[in-house]
């Protein structure tokens, strides 16, 4: 069993920078491929950004892509989400996830495990 905490979601202005967390406990982040989705009001959850178990492959949305990195720290078992260049449309809960032996895949039925999420909200 594996528990996700999302933190450093909040209020940001278009334009600047956020770095979202997620802590993980009960597994080792080693066998994990972890992935970041979101979801705004009205609209269906969806994919942000990827990093498979071994660390080597990383997917990203065309919607952050260019603008976000994710990276996984198997010391601290943290999954951090950096967005630069926000963007109102960005404005969402965003939901850490987790799949033992996953390969970054986009798609949500992929991830056994999620977090409660952590609001953004980008002001514009």
């Amino acid at each position: 069993q594996v528990q996700l905490v999302e933190t450093g979601g909040g209020l940001v202005q278009a334009g600047g920078s956020l770095t979202l967390s997620c802590a993980a406990s009960g597994r080792s982040f080693r066998e994990f491929a972890l992935g970041w989705f979101r979801q705004a009001p009205g609209k269906e959850r969806e994919f942000v950004a990827a990093v498979s178990y071994t660390g080597r492959t990383k997917n990203y949305a065309d919607s952050v892509k260019g603008r976000s990195t994710i990276s996984s720290d198997n010391i601290m078992n943290t999954a951090i989400l950096r967005i630069n260049n926000l963007k109102p449309e960005d404005t969402a809960v965003y939901y850490c996830a987790a799949e033992q032996y996953g390969l970054g895949y986009p798609q949500s039925e992929k991830y056994r495990y999620w977090g409660q999420g952590t609001q953004v909200t980008v002001s514009s």
